[in-house]
């Protein structure tokens, strides 16, 4: 561990001194997608703290300006921004475009996505389907496709996707993210088996019920998930900057004999051995 700090940061309701983990990610570039807020900025400002120069992106430019700045200023790294919408193929395609401006070869890429709309089977029809595989799916693998060549001529990288515990446990009421987030999973395996001999390195990290603005809303549509707490043998909920930790060591040198894994990061509440 190293001993830098940048200051102080909330977490689980104390103050932290935020600590170099020294992972040997000085220097490399990070595309972390759907990165204005919750996770993905969590993701973000993590990997700036190691030395990361990271581009992030989502819909909200007054959102990717505030996270873009305050990464600056808590870390001293560059962060970039630009505002795309990653289920909208032309503008996946940009901001594609525009990591290749920033970086050339982007050595780590995130991908995440917001949650789909919650709700039981029969209240989904084939457009909402549709919208959620996009979202979910197709963007992971566009833009996984975009960075996979400049990692392989380079015989380095990181690929990490953002899914949900709902892949191993499925979660009551969201059969959108049960059931397609699943297919990450054989993506995941697959291309960590095919571009391994590249050491590139492929892992899915599976968040858990973490204070997010999604948990929120998820507990004011059905206040059975704020009971969901009860379940979870740590006795809380997570925080982000947890989980930022964890991709951020997934990201780094020290990991590099690790892939083709999905690592919960839910305080235990997947039962399954």
């Amino acid at each position: 561990m190293g001993t830098a700090s940048k200051g102080l940061v909330g977490w689980h309701g104390q103050l932290f001194k935020r600590v170099i983990m020294e992972l040997g990610l000085q220097g490399k570039s990070a595309l972390v997608m759907a990165s204005s807020k919750g996770l993905g900025r969590a993701v973000a400002l993590e990997l700036a703290q190691e030395g990361c120069e990271v581009l992030i992106c989502g819909r909200d430019l007054t959102a990717l300006k505030e996270t873009a700045d305050h990464i600056v200023k808590s870390t001293g790294t560059k962060a970039h921004f630009v505002v795309g919408d990653i289920t909208q193929l032309e503008e996946r395609d940009h901001i594609c475009e525009e990591a290749k401006n920033k970086f050339g070869t982007v050595d780590i890429l995130v991908t995440n996505t917001g949650g789909p709309p919650p709700g039981p089977f029969e209240v989904h029809d084939r457009k909402a389907w549709e919208t959620a595989y996009r979202s979910l799916v197709e963007s992971a693998v566009e833009m996984i496709r975009s960075v996979v060549p400049g990692m392989k001529a380079q015989n380095w990288g990181r690929i990490i996707m953002v899914t949900s515990q709902a892949v191993r446990q499925p979660v009551e009421g969201l059969v959108l993210s049960n059931a397609l987030r699943g297919a990450l999973t054989g993506l995941m395996k697959t291309l960590a088996n095919e571009l391994g001999p590249y050491q590139i390195t492929v892992n899915n990290v599976l968040p858990g019920y973490t204070r997010t603005e999604r948990l929120t809303k998820l507990i004011e549509t059905n206040p059975k998930y704020g009971e969901a707490v009860n379940e979870i043998p740590l006795g809380r909920f997570g925080e982000v900057a947890e989980f930022g930790a964890a991709v951020a060591f997934l990201a780094s040198q020290k990991a590099a004999y690790i892939t083709g894994i999905s690592l919960p990061v839910d305080g235990g509440w997947i039962k399954g051995i």
